[in-house]
């Protein structure tokens, strides 16, 4: 996308598990679309939606996709095995001696994605210094290579230990499995993350193995289907790389779709508040999952995600995902508790109210029996019963019966209860971070997330809220703000001293990252500009934190990692050592490349008035007590400097805007809608 002056149309397309949505830009013509996705095969949605809003075959894709994710979720990717040195194929089920539920008694991991009778060892050891300590037994590669293929293995991760500081051994096994069994799929460690720690470098480079085939499927049929199109996609880390690198590493797109959102909402904010670094919480709730992220000033990124309690240590915005959506299932538990999520109905059949033959309580359902969505205008509908609210009254209507409930009373309980495992999220992103959520704008985005904004705020003590124009779409517009990113890392375990004394020891890392870097972004038409970031600890500590190196590395640059390091440690964990040595463990350097940037022009206040884009009144339940005349608006009439109180409902095509009494809209000249404390 570096040739970005030169593109004439771009397209955005988030995949999710109920909708796929679409951001078409045009000149400055902006058009949205969301189209019930193809779980069977999500390039059907992304086709169909293509067609409808009529896009040029030159037009530029960028797509965020959940294949990886899901792949993970619902454990069904490739038939992997491992290539491992004798004596450590196991490292993969140790892993580490935590407790992920501190006091259960009777704790149960889930399976590895690898079991024991396709994990593999072989004869190779290299030393601590990356010395060949034993020679590569290439002789047994030819049985492994049998095995392999009578057990029908589709993919390999190949890990051996301290290949990170010697990677001979990986490539020459590479080499020879990759002669004699051309199809199978190839992932190695010193490819996927040349880190140290062997359980996360294992088990980083198995969860690329396991969904790289489907990955790559799924993204070889995408770009057949779009034909001469130009297709980006979404990593993990909130940057974009072109659809034939991303199918290579395909587990740098995990959080793919998420990462967009974050992207979205952070862009929009910097331009409606006019500053470089807003303080966001992110909150997206689509129709299988709610997404939230804290941004103090910046897109957080880590190395250290958990996804479908797998280690993933590769870069990626710091989002925290629970199982709570528009289409989550509400049920009775075994106690008679009301229990909402993580289950979904998914997009067929969906909630009970989309009239595909559901029967069961969504969240979507308990929002529409208590006045909060409308049938006359979901998805842009004019009149048209694109709802059944009478399928939905009569779930809710079951559900409450085993409540001793009515079936709005029951609708309120499960907005209670999803309401409580979205606010619990996002008190472990701020509260549980030390950070003060009251200091920061709420956006909400995602089909559902400006429904259940201002309870969220309520009960987080957060005064403000953004709603951006287009909300149930915003992950999609993310991905056209999206820089082109490659990342690079490098383990290094050298005293911290020692690089400042002779900085010539980290100029041969870095020259060797950013080759790699621009191997990869060679044919992008601009030069990236490169940021490198150091993990420092304590020596004898076994956790890091990630400190920016500024360029060029001179003793200068280095020894400030030393006090942005105490700085941190000290905000994070409230003390420093400043008189204890340091020690540089991983280096890490990213490209960037400008993308698109697409501007989205101010518009003047108006002078209408906040009537006109009235839809009239109607009863809307905002507690148990009862329904309350709520005024209802159309958003696309609202214009900058409307001025409307709550209670109110605004509707539009991608998503509903809710305002409850004591809370007031604002319209900015970007078309946000800013919601405060009347």
């Amino acid at each position: 996308m570096a040739d970005h002056p030169a593109i004439k149309q771009l397209v955005g397309i988030d995949v999710g598990g109920t909708f796929t949505d679409f951001v078409f830009l045009a000149g400055d013509r902006l058009e949205v679309l969301k189209v019930a996705t193809t779980p069977e095969d999500q390039s059907r949605a992304i086709v169909a939606g293509l067609q409808k809003l009529d896009v040029a075959d030159t037009a530029t894709v960028v797509h965020g996709t959940t294949t990886a994710t899901n792949a993970l979720l619902e454990r069904r990717g490739a038939r992997t095995a491992l290539l491992a040195t004798r004596g450590f194929a196991d490292t993969l089920a140790i892993g580490r001696q935590d407790r992920p539920e501190l006091y259960s008694l009777s704790q149960q991991r889930a399976p590895t994605l690898v079991p024991r009778s396709r994990r593999f060892e072989i004869v190779e050891r290299l030393g601590a210094d990356g010395a060949v300590l034993s020679a590569l037994d290439e002789s047994a590669l030819a049985a492994i290579a049998d095995t392999l293929e009578a057990d029908d293995v589709e993919s390999l991760a190949v890990v051996f230990l301290f290949s990170f500081l010697n990677p001979e051994h990986e490539r020459r096994a590479a080499s020879v499995l990759r002669s004699r069994l051309p199809q199978l799929s190839l992932s190695l460690s010193v490819d996927i993350l040349p880190e140290y720690r062997e359980y996360e470098r294992t088990a980083t480079t198995v969860i690329n193995a396991y969904v790289q085939p489907l990955v790559g499927s799924y993204l070889n049929m995408l770009g057949a289907a779009l034909e001469r199109r130009r297709v980006w996609v979404m990593q993990s880390n909130g940057g974009t790389i072109r659809i034939d690198q991303a199918s290579v590493h395909a587990a740098r797109l995990v959080l793919s779709g998420p990462a967009g959102g974050v992207v979205g909402a952070f862009e929009l904010a910097r331009r409606a508040m006019q500053v470089d670094a807003p303080r966001l919480l992110t909150f997206d709730m689509g129709g299988t999952s709610t997404d939230v992220a804290l941004c103090p000033g910046e897109i957080p990124q880590t190395t250290e995600s958990m996804v479908a309690d797998l280690p993933l240590r590769l870069p990626s915005t710091r989002i925290h995902t629970v199982g709570a959506g528009g289409g989550s299932l509400a049920r009775m538990d075994a106690g008679g508790i009301l229990r909402v999520g993580p289950q979904s109905a998914g997009a067929d059949p969906g909630p009970a109210c989309y009239g595909k033959g559901g029967e069961d309580v969504t969240v979507t359902d308990a929002n529409l029996v208590l006045g909060r969505l409308d049938a006359r205008y979901f998805l842009g509908g004019t009149g048209s019963k694109a709802l059944d609210g009478d399928a939905a009254h009569r779930a809710l209507e079951r559900l409450g019966a085993g409540l001793g409930m009515g079936p709005e009373e029951a609708a309120h309980g499960v907005i209670r209860v999803v309401n409580a495992s979205m606010e619990r999220a996002l008190r472990r992103v701020s509260v549980e971070r030390g950070y003060d959520p009251r200091g920061y704008v709420l956006a909400p985005f995602g089909g559902a997330g400006p429904l259940h904004a201002c309870d969220l705020a309520e009960a987080l003590g957060i005064r403000r809220i953004m709603a951006p124009p287009h909300p149930g779409v915003l992950s999609a517009l993310g991905l056209l703000f999206a820089d082109i990113v490659c990342d690079r890392s490098h383990t290094v375990l050298t005293p911290l001293d020692r690089l400042v004394e002779n900085p010539s020891l980290l100029h041969a890392e870095l020259q060797a990252l950013t080759e790699s870097i621009n191997a990869v972004l060679q044919h992008e038409g601009a030069v990236p500009v490169m940021e490198a970031f150091l993990d420092i600890r304590y020596t004898g500590q076994s956790y890091e934190l990630e400190i920016p190196l500024a360029l060029p590395a001179v003793p200068k640059h280095i020894a400030q990692v030393a006090e942005k390091f105490h700085g941190l440690h000290e905000q994070r964990y409230g003390y420093a050592t400043r008189d204890r040595a340091l020690e540089a463990v991983t280096l890490r350097l990213r490209g960037r490349i400008p993308g698109a940037r697409p501007s989205l022009a101010p518009e003047p206040a108006t002078s209408s008035h906040v009537a006109e884009a009235s839809l009239g009144a109607k009863p809307v339940w905002f507690g148990v007590e009862g329904p309350v005349e709520t005024a209802c608006y159309d958003r696309s009439r609202l214009r900058h400097g409307h001025l409307l109180h709550g209670p109110a409902v605004v509707y539009q095509y991608d998503a509903t805007v809710v305002v409850p009494p004591g809370w007031r809209l604002r319209v900015d000249a970007w078309r946000n809608a800013w919601i405060e404390r009347d």
